[in-house]
């Protein structure tokens, strides 16, 4: 049987449910005193799901170096078994977000495996942004808005294929990110090539299924560092309205420059209906893929209040799909991921307990003081008990970076995967 023993897991809670048991009911008083139910809070966390990304359980690596890892998948079906182990011990990461060409298999045999191993599929992507074996023309100057027709024709088959894949394994989206752009000055013109990628997005979304979304992500720079096609949500938002009611905005957390208000753009996105979904991660100096909540865990929380204020209020339409996005190149990806979709849970567990009236009414008088003072109260509050417990009761770990390591699943799959220079993934 793939993934990590159930017996292990129930040892490894059984030493530590004594403690959380006295931590919950602690918080539970805690939040009465507040008027917050703990168990309603749970029952909304426990609903909550973000996606892992089948590239993200490999190492990822720098423009410099990549240091590869022990046991690191060979192939999709290796990452389907480590993102099932996440799922196992987190609860929390139900879907798995398919790259192709790299995952690209028979559908049959993908959703087989996906069944044993518990997980279901999240928004498929596509990869214009590099040449895969055997193709016939390059994407070095652009896919989508190449100036050769042949080219862009190419890259729009290429996305009809991801949709078709998609189709056959249960995917309900496509996620469609560029490297289009240019390194220098008058290399491109800026019109001419955001006419042609609207026109192949416009093919694109023309062939999407009834039941489907179609997700455009930006990316401010890298690899095109002076001008990118889509380079912020803006040019994502344009996008999406000319396609139509079906095409939403993706937001990468580390797709910005610094210090731009990404929860602003997110309410934005929500108040006009383009809020497609999310890429998370965290960044320091720019598009550093760093794991989620691990740099700035407050903006992740003011993100998600705006989550949960739209949630709360039924804003129109509103479906946000989530998915971790990481590179990790010093720590261990099945380990990373699980800290990074507890983090996310986190953020909107602490979003869940933000005094709505209070922070309106504190809005509505401009009281600047109390209405910050208000979202502090929720991120300041350890609601690592309800984690927890949720995790418990859904037959997960109490600890879940605990547990696996007491499994040493790392070294059992070294020992059956020969060490590999590269794998397929990517940083989208």
């Amino acid at each position: 049987m793939a993934g990590i023993d159930p017996g292990l897991i129930a040892a490894e809670n059984e030493a530590r449910a004594a403690a959380l048991a006295r931590d919950y009911a602690a918080l539970a008083e805690q939040l009465d005193r507040r008027s917050i139910d703990i168990e309603r809070i749970k029952a909304r966390l426990a609903a909550f799901g973000v996606a892992v990304p089948s590239w993200g359980v490999g190492t990822g690596g720098t423009r410099f170096a990549r240091f590869p890892g022990p046991g690191e998948p060979r192939g999709i079906f290796d990452k389907l078994d480590d993102c099932g182990v996440i799922h196992q011990l987190t609860r929390v990461t139900p879907t798995v977000s398919l790259h192709i060409p790299w995952d690209r298999a028979d559908p049959a045999a993908l959703k087989a495996r996906a069944q044993e191993v518990g997980l279901g599929f999240d928004a498929m992507n596509s990869n214009t942004f590099a040449d895969a074996p055997g193709q016939p023309l390059s994407y070095k100057f652009g896919s989508l808005s190449h100036t050769d027709a042949a080219v862009r024709a190419q890259a729009v088959e290429h996305n009809l294929e991801c949709i078709a894949i998609g189709q056959a394994i249960g995917s309900k989206a496509l996620t469609v990110w560029i490297a289009d752009g240019s390194n220098f000055p008058g290399q491109s013109h800026f019109t001419r090539a955001f006419e042609r990628y609207l026109d192949s997005m416009r093919q694109i979304y023309g062939a999407l299924p009834e039941d489907w979304r179609l997700f455009s992500e930006h990316k401010m720079y890298e690899p095109a560092f002076y001008s990118t096609v889509v380079q912020d949500w803006g040019t994502s938002y344009l996008t999406a309205s000319e396609l139509g009611p079906r095409a939403f905005c993706l937001v990468d957390l580390g797709h910005h420059a610094p210090n731009v208000n990404i929860e602003m753009i997110v309410a934005r996105l929500i108040q006009f209906g383009k809020l497609g979904g999310f890429h998370f991660n965290d960044s320091k100096y720019g598009d550093d893929d760093l794991d989620a909540g691990s740099i700035d865990p407050y903006r992740l929380f003011l993100v998600f209040n705006e989550l949960v204020d739209a949630e709360d209020r039924g804003a129109p339409g509103f479906a946000p799909a989530h998915m971790l996005d990481q590179s990790h190149n010093v720590t261990d990806p099945i380990e990373s991921l699980m800290v990074s979709a507890t983090e996310v849970a986190r953020a909107y567990a602490q979003a869940l307990l933000v005094d709505r009236a209070v922070l309106e009414a504190a809005q509505e008088a401009n009281d600047a003081l109390m209405a910050t003072l208000t979202l502090k109260a929720a991120f300041r509050t350890d609601v690592e008990p309800i984690l927890a417990q949720a995790r418990l009761e859904q037959g997960g770990a109490i600890d879940p970076v605990a547990a696996f390591r007491a499994s040493r699943y790392r070294a059992a799959i070294a020992e059956r995967r020969p060490a590999v220079a590269s794998i397929g993934g990517g940083i989208v």
